[in-house]
This record gives C-alpha cells, sequence and structure tokens, in this order.
C-alpha cells in the first residue's frame, strides 16, 4: 500500500484528488495521511468527502476513514465500472473539483458513462463551470478524451444547489502535447453573467473590461446573460485563443472574477482583467491554472509532451510529486516557483497501456 503525505508540498485537496485518480487506473491501494494538513481546517470537507464518494462508487473500492474532518483515509480499488451515477455534494462544494476526480478513470474505461453533481458550480478556489466548458474540455478533447459537460442549473456560494452533467464516454488514445511558443493573439471572449440579480450589473461588469482592453485589443467581444439558479451570484469571465498554426488556434488562458456581497462589479472584472494583463505580459503558453490539470492526462499520454506555462505553481510541483509516487513518470519543471518556466512529461514505460485496458 502506497503512503502518501497529504500535507507535502501545497497540502491540500489535490494531494487527495490525484492520488484517488492514479489507485483507481493502477489498480494500488493508498494509504493517505495528514489529508489537506497545509490547510486551516484540514481533513475532509463535504467535497472532498464526495470526491472520495464517487471514486469509491466508480471502482467498487473499499475505504476506511471517509467522514467528515478525518485526515487518515485508506483506499482500496477494486473493479472500475461505468454507468450512470448522482452525487450531491450536500453544501457549495465544487462541482467542477469532483468530477475532475473520477473523469480520467472513467474516460478509460470500455463503455460511457453519465455523471450528475450537484453542489456549487461557481465558488472560489476552484474552477467554475464555465472554465470547464470552454478552456479545460477542449485541451481534454484535444488529447483525445471524449466527452460533453452542460449546467442545468448554476450554484454560487454559499448557497450551493447548482448542477452539472457529464457523459464520458472511451478515450482510444491519448495524444501527447507539444506547446512551445504562443503565437499571435486570435480573439478575447468574454462572459458576463449574473444570477438573481439586476441585469444592469452584468452590463457593469462588461462596461469595466471595455474600458480597459478596448483600446489595445477592438475585437474583444463580452457576452452578457442571466444564469438559471437558486442562488444570488455574479461571473465575469475572459477567455483568451491564439494561434497554432494556419487557421488553427489553441486555448490559452482562462480567467475570471466572482461577486459577492459587498464587492462592486467592476471589482469583480478587474480580477479577471489584471489577471489577463498579467499573462499577456508573459510569454506562457497556457495559464498556470490548466498547467497542473495536464499533468495526469499528460502521464497517460503515447508520447512525451512539453509546454510552457505563465506561472509555476505549488499546485504544479505537487502534482507531478503525486503522480511520480503512483506511476514513476518523470516530470521536468524547468523554473522558480511564481515564474514562468518549462514543463516536460516522460510518460513511464507501460502506462499508456492502462488507455482501454480498463
Amino acid at each position: 500500500m502506497l503512503q502518501i503525505d497529504g500535507s507535502y508540498g501545497e497540502g491540500g485537496g489535490q494531494v487527495l484528488r490525484t492520488s484517488l485518480a492514479l489507485s483507481i487506473l493502477t489498480g494500488k491501494p493508498a494509504h493517505i495521511e495528514n489529508v489537506r494538513g497545509q490547510r486551516s481546517k484540514p481533513g475532509l470537507h463535504p467535497q472532498h468527502l464526495k470526491a472520495v464518494d464517487a471514486a469509491a462508487a466508480i471502482s467498487r473500492a473499499q475505504v476506511q476513514g471517509a467522514a467528515l474532518h478525518s485526515t487518515d483515509l485508506v483506499f482500496i480499488p477494486g473493479e472500475l465500472r461505468t454507468g450512470r451515477y448522482k452525487f450531491d455534494i450536500g453544501t457549495a462544494g465544487s462541482t467542477s473539483l469532483v468530477l475532475q476526480t473520477i473523469f480520467v478513470p472513467l474516460s478509460l474505461a470500455g463503455s460511457a458513462s453519465t455523471v450528475v453533481i450537484t453542489g456549487g458550480t461557481h465558488v472560489p478556489k476552484a474552477p467554475c463551470y464555465h472554465y470547464l466548458e470552454l478552456h479545460w474540455l477542449p485541451f481534454m478533447q484535444r488529447l483525445g478524451f471524449d466527452a460533453r459537460i452542460s449546467m442545468e442549473e448554476a450554484g454560487f456560494y454559499p448557497q450551493g444547489g447548482g448542477r452539472i452533467t457529464a457523459t464520458i464516454r472511451p478515450a482510444s488514445s491519448i495524444t501527447s502535447l507539444t506547446l512551445e511558443e504562443r503565437g499571435e493573439l486570435a480573439s478575447i471572449d468574454g462572459l458576463s453573467a449574473v444570477a438573481n440579480l439586476d441585469p444592469s450589473i452584468a452590463d457593469r461588469q462588461k462596461r469595466q473590461v471595455l474600458g480597459r482592453l478596448l483600446q489595445h485589443y477592438p475585437s474583444i467581444r463580452i457576452k452578457t446573460t442571466s444564469l438559471q439558479s437558486r442562488s444570488k451570484g455574479t461571473l465575469l469571465l475572459l477567455h483568451a485563443a491564439f494561434h497554432l498554426s494556419g487557421v488553427e488556434t489553441y486555448s490559452g488562458c482562462c480567467f475570471y472574477g466572482l461577486g459577492e456581497r459587498g464587492k462592486p462589479a467592476e471589482r469583480v472584472a478587474d480580477e479577471a482583467v489584471g489577471a489577463l494583463e498579467t499573462f499577456l505580459a508573459s510569454d506562457g503558453v497556457i495559464d498556470q491554472y490548466l498547467a497542473d490539470q495536464l499533468l495526469l492526462p499528460l502521464a497517460l499520454a503515447g508520447g512525451v509532451s512539453r509546454f510552457r506555462t505563465a506561472c509555476i505553481t505549488r499546485h504544479l510541483v505537487t502534482n507531478a510529486w503525486v503522480i511520480k509516487a503512483f506511476t514513476d513518470t518523470e516530470t521536468m519543471i524547468d523554473g522558480e516557483v511564481g515564474a514562468p518556466g518549462w514543463v516536460e512529461i516522460h510518460p513511464a514505460s507501460g502506462v499508456s497501456n492502462l488507455v482501454g485496458r480498463n
């Protein structure tokens, strides 16, 4: 049984989620100690517990320590099974993070699955639904994954109550990724959305973005909309695409701000604009959030991958460490935490055989 220190590096929920996915994929039992040991409130919170429940459900796993606030977890995977699954976090915990925990294992199964997850779709410190739809999923599809996602209802913090559905079909192969130069900017698109609030707030967010960016990027497009939700909230998201070769483009970055009580619409917009401007001022090819989310799928690819990220994060370094513990994948990170850098992933021999095996 592998011993995983949940307080290593970034020491948050990512260690848990990647360990669960790789335990299922490799068949190796894992004992995760000090779960979320670097957090002010360590242990399993509702969204982490639901990630454990979801991983256990799809793999018929034996689990010890799956309880709220538990800091010690034993996970012994069984047979990976596809099907129709429903998971209710019960709070505004992130539906995106629960989905990402089981996405790769279900993609490498022998038949399709449908997963419905209820909880938070737009909450702090987690990729929001629209980030998945516009940025993460297109990259997964580029690598060979076959999935579709939809959001039936948005869920904002602290009420939650949102619902997403993912249809995940088998991936026949996972291709490697080489992105060494960003290329020219092709487009900037945005979404300014509100839920159960005055639409003028979405208009203010849009005006703030255009006031800051339109002079430099005259083709920027911002869509305003209202989201169906039981809760109140706002979103301002910016998504930039870049030329790769010829007419082909790729999704380079995606940043967003979320509203909260007492937070002006202009500051919500400024958060997304500031992050985008920082990225554009760097020579990064993909944003720092996607960089660490790509490590696991690329560890299963059929060849070496190499890309440049706008910022090396502790999440990235920590995820590489967890993947190494399970697979002996060699992930070389050239650069300092907090600065742009190169990432090169050499999948371990035989790891790509997991594709289509389960």
